[in-house]
């Protein structure tokens, strides 16, 4: 009846006890929070079930955010271990809780922090940018959030129940084939990234059918802000490439469960067949996470530089370009693969040609920035932050992609220090940027400036003295994945690398402090004016924090920074005359289909099939009973709204 599932499931060392107390007890505080205060109806109204966008993308990153968290304390303990580990010393943690560690660090940062915050500000941001009062899809964006929510538990589950993969967080066969890898970690891995990835893949679809068919009169492409282009180029991203990992992942998973040996080369199968296949989605998932990024600089930097953004039709096919060329770049992940001097020539030029429409922005920023009346508020820390770090990372990657450098730092700590400085340089920063920018937007008061930028300053310092010295470790030969090492030379450089990611937890833990003390402080920030920052795009025409509708009547927009220009003329008039609209209502189905897939999955990786029958089953049944049940929606009538509009009564959807 259980499968696999035993006892010994549950046997762990001190240190995974210790994290499994600390977690359950988190868990339970908030249980006994949530019943002590009777919120669980409040919590299920309106939380659990919303289908309001800006909700959905709270909730994307207050996940996101734990996920952090977790992932910031698997790389310090991994720092830590390195910087014991050497000699006759072991370090506290046994090689196989290293490498779950190693792999579960990866995951959780690409997957469920990367992915999660720019969902988050999408979900925010892009429907007010463009004039919508929701997404194309409110159900199926409810149901995306959930299914990323249960992806995301499946890492967490492994700390209790068996353990996690041990294989790096691109799982490469032979060594996550079951053979080698006969336990349940790479199961965990499998369906992990399979059930948020089809919520990724439901959120693309939807997104870009949000952009095409749901902007206000008179905002044409061309009009459009650049973060709803990168949200476009990155969504159409996201549509080409999932489908390739979760085929990819199927494929791997009948090599465990049913032996079909697709990628054992002693049987007639191709390993490096997975290998092209993963990278065929794993180099555009890079872009995925990092046009957003890009999208929300190009809102921050002209609003504190007092100027139009310069060279808006460069940028908008600089991203064009991006998303093209991040699929033809792929095979400069594993040049040493032996494909010959043709092969690896062309990935090296697409991989250089790449960077020139990620210089264009960069320049068109700057430019942005020239002549301007500069503020050096929180989020353009962020940004000058982003770029220093981001040309680092992009100086180092172009030194990658000529394959006789690439023989000699691939797999090693070099390219681990390259990957982060795009990473953190640029998605992290991206997204703390955009937080700060569009907080008072959407909670109605700003955040403590003095406490983000001692949390920035942290970071970036943080940052660079944890991540160079991997760099002339790579260049010493250091590999990734090693928790034990006997040369002396190389202990020092570990030490310091510890040291920085202590450093970037005390950012992490500035950033906490200020976000208290601002709700401490709301009082004093508050803003109802709707634009703190002097904004230019049209979320800034609300009241902050927005409500439900977003918009009272459906805005006209005539130029690229419809509210800029408005307030420049003195056009910002209220609603002469309402009229009633549509709203959809809030639904669990989205939760139960969440919920089955994980039971499916569980049931899946534990052999318990009878669960993961039942739990199709439930699907099948949740997705008919949305078909053919009628949209629930309901009528915001003139008078309400007006009643509203003028602070008589909130309203609730």
């Amino acid at each position: 009846m259980f499968g696999r599932l035993t006892l010994d499931a549950f046997k762990h060392d001190m240190i995974e006890y210790v994290a499994d107390g600390m977690m359950v007890g988190g868990l339970l505080f908030v249980l006994a929070l949530l019943t002590y205060y009777k919120k669980w109806g409040w919590l299920w109204k309106e939380w659990i079930t919303s289908v309001d966008h800006k909700k959905i993308g709270i909730m994307y990153l207050v996940v996101s955010f734990v996920m952090l968290l977790k992932g910031l304390f698997d790389a310090i303990m991994m720092r830590a271990q390195q910087a014991l580990a050497y000699g006759d010393s072991m370090g506290y943690l046994g090689a196989d809780h290293f490498q779950q560690l190693f792999t579960a660090h990866g995951v959780t940062m690409i997957f469920f922090v990367g992915m999660g915050v720019m969902f988050g500000i999408i979900n925010l941001v892009m429907p007010m940018q463009i004039g919508a009062r929701d997404v194309a899809f409110p159900f199926l964006n409810n149901l995306s959030f959930w299914l990323f929510f249960f992806g995301a538990m499946f890492i967490m589950v492994s700390l209790l129940i068996g353990d996690y993969a041990g294989t790096g967080w691109t799982a490469y066969p032979p060594l996550a084939s079951s053979k080698y890898n006969p336990g349940v970690g790479v199961d965990y891995w499998i369906w992990s990234i399979q059930v948020s990835g089809a919520g990724s893949l439901l959120s693309g679809i939807n997104f870009i059918a949000t952009i095409l068919k749901m902007r206000c009169r008179g905002m044409s492409l061309m009009k459009m802000p650049i973060f709803v282009w990168a949200t476009l180029t990155s969504m159409a991203l996201v549509v080409f490439a999932f489908p390739i990992l979760t085929g990819t992942l199927s494929l791997l998973t009948t090599d465990r469960l049913l032996e079909t040996r697709i990628f054992e080369a002693g049987y007639g199968g191709n390993p490096m067949m997975y290998i092209n296949l993963f990278w065929a989605w794993g180099h555009p998932e890079v872009y995925i996470l990092i046009l957003p990024a890009f999208g929300i600089f190009s809102e921050v930097v002209p609003v504190f530089s007092q100027k139009r953004l310069f060279g808006y039709t460069s940028m908008v096919w600089a991203l064009v370009a991006i998303t093209f060329l991040s699929f033809i770049v792929w095979l400069h992940h594993f040049f040493t693969m032996g494909a010959g001097a043709s092969v690896n020539g062309f990935f090296g030029i697409m991989t250089m040609i790449i960077a020139i429409p990620t210089g264009v922005k960069i320049f068109n920023w700057l430019f942005t920035m020239f002549r301007g009346r500069v503020k050096f508020t929180t989020p353009m820390y962020w940004f000058m932050g982003f770029i220093v770090t981001f040309t680092v990372g992009g100086m180092t990657g172009v030194l990658m992609s000529i394959p006789a450098a690439d023989f000699q730092i691939h797999n090693s700590l070099f390219l681990v220090a390259h990957f982060h400085n795009v990473i953190i340089g640029g998605v992290v920063f991206g997204f703390f940027s955009g937080f700060a920018y569009w907080f008072p937007k959407f909670f109605g008061f700003k955040l403590n400036e003095k406490l983000g930028k001692y949390a920035f300053w942290c970071w970036l310092i943080g940052f660079f003295v944890a991540f160079m010295p991997l760099y002339l470790l790579g260049l010493m030969g250091v590999t990734r994945r090693l928790n034990h090492y006997d040369v002396a030379e190389w202990q020092p450089l570990f030490k310091v690398a510890g040291v920085g990611a202590m450093l970037i937890l005390v950012g992490v833990g500035f950033q906490v402090l200020q976000l208290l003390v601002s709700i401490i402080q709301r009082k004093q920030n508050l803003d109802t004016t709707g634009d703190p920052w002097n904004g230019r795009t049209l979320e800034w025409s609300t009241k902050s924090p927005p409500p439900f509708y977003n918009y009272a009547i459906e805005p006209e927009v005539n130029s690229r920074d419809p509210f800029w220009v408005s307030k420049a003329k003195g056009e910002l008039p209220l609603p002469k005359k309402y009229e009633d609209f549509h709203m959809p209502k809030n639904t669990g189905i989205g939760f139960y289909i969440g919920t089955l897939s994980f039971l499916l999955a569980f049931g899946m990786i534990w052999y318990m099939f009878w669960l993961a029958a039942l739990s199709a089953v439930g699907i099948i049944v949740c997705i008919i009973a949305h078909i053919y049940v009628k949209e629930p929606e309901y009528t915001l009538t003139a008078a309400e709204l007006e009643k509203i509009e003028r602070g008589v009564t909130h309203g609730t959807p």
